[in-house]
């Protein structure tokens, strides 16, 4: 039922439009069977690394690297990524996870690393066979990245890593972690370094697996004298900050690229709810109010979508930073998904809040992200100051 006009729109060009058939067509013929199974919950993580192998059998997981080590377009194609977690999300919250992780656990190493180190891990990311990790966030640093206090020291041929990441999305399932850690070249975000850390490295402990409201695979880890060679740092030392910022500008259009996914599914169950039910002796959707809900719900899903393809377009075109249009795209996205879904479980009343019922799922599965790279508070900390810099740099 989801409007497709989308589509014709000029940021997307016919490779993507035949993407989007195809992933449709594999998400209704592979994706929804399972998903409609009721077994997806049963092993969280025995369903993250089956739905892993499904997408890298079917090719999707191409999209997360570049061709050179077995990835579909020379470079990370934004748009691409955004409508394959659009699509996924739009049948499966979790699905779009394990695609996302693939993309954004491996995409430091795709912009940073030696090829030495891309040949290593690259390949097996893209066909599905290795689960691909990113740790930024500590118990005392989320979105102050400079507040980082893991630390690395270098030690002969080798860097040893000490300190604590917490909510790491593929904690405890992940083949390879990219973990960012102070080297001290330099005082704040300047004295961040990235690192490639395998999952069976000694001294990397999974030291607790988190629950949350939208179930995925989530943990705390700890690195006590996990020591690394000196070739796993991603970059020149020094360079953590920058490398964790230009990875967040490729995948943060993706995250709402994902909200706008969940968004479309919540109005499209909302529209047949309100032409199902009946009230007062006629459709719902006779309700002024309730189509002013549907109205309000259509308009910021267009309005979310216009954001994330120009964040995504600008990007592929070859701007160097979007860091204000992927804030702006992640911004509106989320927080409009965050409103189409309450709609929708209002148009349900109190079927919407049942357990199971598609709308409570989107209500848990949207809530995390407005909060995961970069809370929606700091979305409008980084527009501002792009704003203010481009005022200040028009005055001379």
């Amino acid at each position: 039922m989801a409007d497709p006009s989308f589509l014709d729109w000029p940021f997307l060009d016919d490779a993507h439009r035949r993407l989007a058939a195809e992933l449709e067509a594999w998400c209704e013929s592979e994706l929804l069977p399972f998903v409609d199974s009721g077994d997806l919950h049963d092993d969280l993580d025995a369903s993250c690394r089956r739905l892993l192998g499904m997408l890298g059998a079917a090719g999707f997981t191409r999209y997360a690297v570049p061709a050179a080590y077995g990835g579909v377009h020379e470079a990370l194609d934004v748009r691409s990524l955004c409508l394959i977690r659009m699509t996924l999300a739009y049948y499966s919250g979790l699905a779009d996870f394990v695609f996302a992780m693939q993309g954004l656990g491996s995409g430091t190493i795709s912009l940073f690393a030696d090829d030495r180190i891309k040949a290593r891990y690259l390949p097996g990311v893209a066909a599905g066979e290795r689960c691909a990790a990113f740790a930024l966030t500590e118990p005392e640093s989320g979105s102050d990245v400079s507040a980082t206090r893991t630390r690395a020291e270098r030690d002969g041929d080798e860097w040893r890593i000490d300190g604590t990441k917490t909510y790491i999305s593929n904690g405890g399932i992940a083949d390879q972690y990219v973990v960012f850690a102070r080297t001290g070249e330099a005082e704040g975000a300047r004295g961040l370094s990235a690192f490639v850390v395998d999952a069976d490295t000694p001294g990397l402990e999974v030291a607790e697996r988190i629950d949350v409201i939208a179930p995925h695979p989530l943990a705390t880890l700890e690195f006590n004298g996990c020591r690394v060679p000196a070739g796993n740092r991603l970059g020149d030392g020094g360079s953590g900050f920058k490398a964790a910022m230009a990875t967040l500008d490729i995948f943060r259009p993706t995250v709402g690229a994902a909200a706008l996914g969940f968004a479309r599914r919540a109005l499209d169950e909302a529209t047949g709810r309100s032409r199902r039910r009946q009230l007062f002796g006629a459709p719902l959707h006779d309700l002024q109010l309730v189509q002013g809900m549907l109205g309000e719900s259509a308009l910021d899903i267009d309005a979310s979508a216009l954001l994330v393809f120009r964040a995504a377009w600008a990007k592929d075109r070859g701007q160097a930073r979007i860091t204000r249009e992927a804030a702006m795209a992640k911004l509106y996205a989320t927080e409009s998904a965050q409103a189409v879904i309450d709609k929708a479980v209002q148009i349900f009343g109190g079927d919407g809040v049942l357990a199971g019922n598609k709308v409570e799922e989107l209500y848990r599965e949207i809530r995390a992200l407005r909060i995961y790279e970069g809370a929606s508070e700091v979305q409008k900390v980084v527009i501002a100051r792009a704003h203010l810099a481009q005022a200040a740099e028009a005055d001379g």
